[in-house]
Formats: C-alpha cells, sequence, structure tokens
C-alpha cells in the first residue's frame, strides 16, 4: 500500500469533489434504508386490521387505506431520491477519479519525454504503453470505484446493523453469518479471475505485437513466400489465446451463481429463524420483512468487499510499476532558462564517450572545431562513431569526459530547449507521424503555411513526388511512412528540417536511399542553406561530404585523416580508397 500514498496529492486536488461525493454516498444509504422501515411498519398496521377485523366486521378500512396510500408514496418518492443521489454520487467520485486518471497520464507522459534515449533503449515500447494505459486504469478503478464501494459498506453497515440488532439480536447475527463467507468467496474468485485475467492480457499483448510485426514486415514476408508459416504461427498463439480465455470465463462463471447461493442462504434464514421468533412473539411479521430488504442491502456491499480488496491489491501493483518509472531522474536537464541564440561555433575538446548499455566506446579523445557558417563533413566506416557525434551535438546523450563546447560556452550550461530548436537535424533513419505529407513536413515549426511546405518540399526534391500522388500534400503517409519509398522518406525528413532555416544543419547519413544523380540534385538545393548555416554531413559517400569546407575521417572513435577533399586525395589513404571504390562501383552500376 505504500505506493499508493503517491496518489494523495491528487486525492487533495480533487478532495472537495470526493467529499462530496461521499456525503452523497450517506444520503443515498439514508434514504435506502428508510422504505424497510416503512415496509415493517405496513406489516405491522396490516397485522392490527386483522386482528380488528376478527373481533369487528364493521371495521372502517379508510385509515388503514390512507396510511399504505402514504407508505407507498413515501418509498417511492425514497426509490426516487436514493436514484437522484447515487447519480450523483457517481458524477462526483468517478468523474473526480477520470480527471485523476487524466492527469496521471498526462503525468506519465510528461516524465517519458523528459527521459533521455537510453531510457528507451532499455525499455519496450510495449512495456511503456501499457504502464500509461492499463496501470493507470487499474489505479483509476482504486480512486473510484474501491473508494465508493468501501464508504459505501461502511456507512450500510454502521447504519443497518444496529437497526437490526434492535431488532433481534438473534436473527441478526445468523443472517449476517453467510456474509463474511460471501466477502472471502468473492475475494478468493476475483483473485483467481484477475490472474487469469492478466494471463489474457498478455497474451493478447502478444497476438499484437505478432500482428503488427507481420504486417509491418510483410514485404519480407511475402518475399521469403512465409505466408503459411506465419498463419499456422498466429493459430497457435490464437488458440493459447482461446484456452486462456477458457480458464477465465470457467472462474467467471462461478461469480454470480456463488453470491445467488449466499443471498439465497441468507434469505432462508431470515425466514427460518424469523418464523421461529415471530411464533415466539419476539418480534412483529414486519420484521421479517424488513430484514429480507436489509439483506439484499447489505449483499453487494459485502460482496463489493472482497472484489474492492482485488482493486487495492491491483492498483498497488500497478501504481508501483508507474512509481518505478516516475522516480527516475532524467539523465540530461534543461540547466538554464536564459535565452540562447546559437551562432554555429561547435568544438569538441578531448571528448570520450561509451554508450552507457552496451559499454560500446564511440569515441575516444577526439578533437576537431566547426566555425560558424562552414560545413564539416565526417566518413569513416559503419560503427565509427560518426552518428555518435550528431547524438553529442543536438545533446541527446553527454558526454563521459572532455568538453563539447557551442559558441564558447560548454554544451551543457546552454539553454537546452534553444540549443536544440536551433538545429536541424535529419536522422540517419528517417520516421514521419501517421498524419498526412504536409503536416510531416511542418512538424518543427509553428507556422505550416503551404507555400513554406512547398519550398522545403522542392529544396529536398521532393515536390515532383508529392503531386504526383492523388491528394498531394493531403496524402497520408500511413505508420512510419509506410506508404512511402525510402528515398521520399528521407527527402520528406531533410524537408522537415530545412523548413526552419535552422542556424545548425547536420545531415546524418540521410541520402543513403537516394541515388546519386538525386543526391548531387539535393545538394544542388540544400547549398544555399548549407552556405547559410553551419553544416555538419555525416556520409558514407564521397559525393555528398567532397565540397565541404573540412572533411575528417573517422576509425573506431579517432580521427585518421582531415582536410579538404584535394588534400585527402594526396594522402592516398583511406578516403582516397573509399573515392576510387565508390567511384569504380558507379561505372559498374551505368555500363550495366
Amino acid at each position: 500500500m505504500k505506493s499508493l500514498r503517491s496518489l494523495n496529492k491528487y486525492i487533495f486536488k480533487y478532495r472537495w469533489k470526493l467529499l462530496l461525493g461521499l456525503f452523497f454516498v450517506a444520503i443515498s444509504v439514508i434514504f435506502g434504508i428508510l422504505p424497510a422501515e416503512l415496509v415493517r411498519e405496513s406489516f405491522n398496521i396490516v397485522e392490527e386490521a386483522i386482528k380488528q377485523y376478527q373481533t369487528d366486521e364493521n371495521f372502517d378500512y379508510s385509515d388503514l387505506r390512507s396510511k399504505l396510500v402514504l407508505f407507498g408514496f413515501i418509498i417511492i418518492g425514497s426509490s426516487l431520491l436514493k436514484g437522484l443521489f447515487m447519480f450523483f454520487m457517481r458524477q462526483t467520485i468517478i468523474v473526480a477519479s477520470r480527471h485523476i486518471e487524466y492527469d496521471m497520464k498526462n503525468e506519465i507522459f510528461d516524465q517519458y519525454q523528459k527521459l533521455s534515449l537510453a531510457f528507451y533503449k532499455r525499455n519496450k515500447t510495449g512495456d511503456l504503453m501499457n504502464r500509461i494505459s492499463e496501470d493507470v486504469s487499474r489505479v483509476r478503478m482504486y480512486l473510484g470505484p474501491a473508494i465508493m464501494y468501501t464508504f459505501n459498506v461502511g456507512i450500510t453497515l454502521l447504519l443497518i446493523v444496529p437497526i437490526m440488532f434492535y431488532w433481534s439480536p438473534r436473527l441478526t447475527l445468523y443472517v449476517l453469518a453467510p456474509l463474511p463467507v460471501l466477502a472471502g468467496s468473492i475475494y478468493y474468485v476475483s483473485k483467481k479471475i484477475n490472474q487469469k485475467s492478466e494471463q489474457v492480457q498478455r497474451q493478447l499483448s502478444t497476438i499484437s505485437s505478432f500482428v503488427q510485426e507481420a504486417f509491418s514486415g510483410i514485404r519480407v514476408l511475402k518475399a521469403y513466400v512465409r505466408e503459411e508459416k506465419s498463419l499456422q504461427d498466429f493459430g497457435d498463439e490464437a488458440n493459447h489465446y482461446f484456452e486462456r480465455n477458457k480458464e477465465l470465463y470457467r472462474i467467471n462463471a462461478l461469480f454470480f451463481p456463488l453470491m445467488i447461493l449466499l443471498i439465497g442462504i441468507s434469505t432462508i434464514l431470515t425466514i427460518f429463524i424469523g418464523g421461529q421468533e415471530t411464533i415466539a412473539g419476539k418480534i412483529s411479521p414486519g420484521v421479517i420483512a424488513q430484514f429480507i430488504i436489509y439483506v439484499n442491502m447489505l449483499t453487494w456491499p459485502v460482496a463489493s468487499i472482497g472484489w474492492v480488496t482485488s482493486l487495492v491489491q491491483r492498483a498497488a501493483a500497478s501504481q508501483e510499476r508507474i512509481n518505478e518509472f516516475l522516480r527516475i531522474e532524467p539523465e540530461i536537464v534543461n540547466p538554464s532558462q536564459e535565452d540562447f541564440h546559437f551562432q554555429g561555433n561547435i568544438e569538441f575538446k578531448n571528448v570520450s564517450f561509451r554508450y552507457p548499455d552496451t559499454g560500446i566506446e564511440a569515441l575516444k579523445d577526439l578533437s576537431f572545431s566547426l566555425e560558424s557558417g562552414k560545413s564539416l563533413a565526417i566518413v569513416g566506416k559503419t560503427g565509427s562513431g560518426k552518428s555518435t557525434i550528431a547524438n553529442l551535438v543536438a545533446r541527446l546523450y553527454d558526454v563521459d569526459s572532455g568538453h563539447i563546447l557551442v559558441d564558447g560556452q560548454d554544451i551543457t550550461n546552454v539553454n537546452l530547449n534553444h540549443l536544440r530548436q536551433s538545429i536541424g537535424y535529419v536522422p540517419q533513419e528517417a520516421f514521419l507521424f501517421s498524419t498526412d505529407i504536409a503536416r510531416n513536413i511542418s512538424f518543427g515549426i509553428d507556422d505550416n503555411s503551404i507555400e513554406l511546405v512547398e519550398e522545403a518540399a522542392k529544396n529536398a526534391h521532393l515536390h515532383d513526388n508529392i503531386m504526383e500522388f492523388p491528394n498531394g500534400y493531403q496524402t497520408k503517409v500511413g505508420e512510419r511512412g509506410v506508404t512511402l519509398s525510402g528515398g521520399q522518406k528521407q527527402r520528406l525528413s531533410i524537408a522537415r528540417a530545412i523548413i526552419k532555416k535552422p542556424p545548425v544543419l547536420i545531415l546524418d547519413d540521410c541520402l543513403s536511399a537516394v541515388d546519386t544523380e538525386t543526391e548531387e540534385k539535393i545538394l544542388t538545393n540544400l547549398k544555399k542553406l548549407i552556405d547559410q548555416s553551419t553544416s555538419l554531413i555525416i556520409s558514407h559517400r564521397v559525393s555528398s561530404v567532397k565540397n565541404a569546407d573540412h572533411i575528417i575521417v573517422l576509425e573506431e572513435g579517432k580521427v585518421i585523416e582531415q582536410g579538404k577533399h584535394a588534400d585527402l586525395m594526396e594522402l592516398k589513404g583511406y578516403y582516397q580508397n573509399m573515392y576510387d571504390q565508390q567511384l569504380l562501383e558507379e561505372g559498374k552500376k551505368m555500363l550495366s
């Protein structure tokens, strides 16, 4: 239960709604008790009337009739008022729990956005989604129904049991005897249902992941003619889901029959023991009717004790999972709220960096500088540390040792939001959102006018392709841009970066999926922007970097060659070998 203490801030925030709801619970219970009292009184009046009729055949029924009609109207009115206050109860407590659910999801989502990339590499997306959806829903059940029914049970027992003891202690003990058994049975059944439900939910997640993976990789699936095998595997997973559901509903089938059985036992005991008490002259027949109503009033509140206990256990477990992520301190925080206008001067001083989860040492004592308005190209083999440099400049990670200076200031001391807003970053893997092309391009700016979007698309050599689509810029790109080719996704990602007209432009091997001719056109279109910005160009193609002001060649996180294109060609080292090899490959493609 310690984990649920973190919810106190929400309970305090909505305390007046919750307190008002608890007041409505109490009022609804009072109006629920009143009809039982009137029913008892009605039985007693009728019994007296029967006795008088037996001694006086001219007995006047008008007084009896008027009393019974009055009691009937009061009972109907009490039932209506009970229903009204139950409505108010749900409109306060349940609505308050929905507000808390909304606040919790926003808090968790905000925390997720603050956490670094390393966090997302350590945790699966499905688990993150489950905590913000399923776990929050379980906690809401504690804050809404669990609180409501717990108070309802308390008030109902507090008001009804003393009345029952007042009329007949012996009958009360017999009537209440099955109710603890009912609560314990419901708790046991609910616990089993929850265990089976979690198994069903996990299997459903497995099926969802299987289907999502199959649809995302449908091209590979078809290329390897694995449709039949995929269908067979899906059938196996579906069968597991079917078996889990059967187990769940076998247990679920016990819930209401068990409840009805124990209610029936209480009712039989009420009539049997109450009849004995009536014959003995200890109670009136009206008390039996009153107790039958009370039994039905107590049944669900007492039964809900077991259900509520199960809800609290599930909520505590879910809140602990939520707290686990909320307690994580972001590794990268914004150190300053002061304005920072990034001019584009970048300097690496003896920078070393090792990825925290894999332990791979990406950079080793790396030093270089890039002046504002100049372009720096970085080439090297896969795994040489090229993309790591881009991540460090955008401060997606912090260095292990050394310093990165931006405009002469340590990158860890400047306004992080302003730093990133000044950078147009095109990552190696283009990610697109499931919306239309125009919104994907204008994602990084507030002004999404079509003129700016078209200009960016033209500079990325994408406009003509877009206009070939039936809906033009309103074409939906599908999940992760599945409707676009690899080259189109990369060019759209470039358009999204350059529409900002950023002072610093980082192109991280973002032209790998386009042909050399298209690459040349894009670079020509971007030349004006590159000349106006500080540009960091990362590529494995010499054709992408040969016009840069300065080129460095990386190997295992260290600079092995650097200079202009002509200088590096004269060295006749790694750079020239890479250039000759790519020139030979291009020649072969042209001949074929």
